[in-house]
């Protein structure tokens, strides 16, 4: 192949960015972070205000009850 030593150098490099971002994120605690704001996320959604919020804001609402009425 002409450019297999191009491709390897983008390949090399690609794989150093990738690993000094999980780095970074593991460093920060970042995945820390995160786990609690999807459980917190979650628990407000399978309430009943995130339940009632989640309808009023459905754009769709009026089509899916014409269609539920057919």
């Amino acid at each position: 192949m002409k450019f297999l030593g191009w491709y390897l150098k983008i390949a090399v490099a690609s794989a150093i960015v990738g690993a000094s971002m999980e780095v970074f994120m593991i460093h920060t605690g970042f995945y820390n972070k995160v786990t609690v704001l999807e459980s917190e996320k979650r628990a407000w959604e399978s309430s009943a205000a995130g339940r009632a919020t989640r309808e009023a804001l459905n754009p769709w609402r009026e089509v899916d009850e014409e269609r539920g009425k057919e």
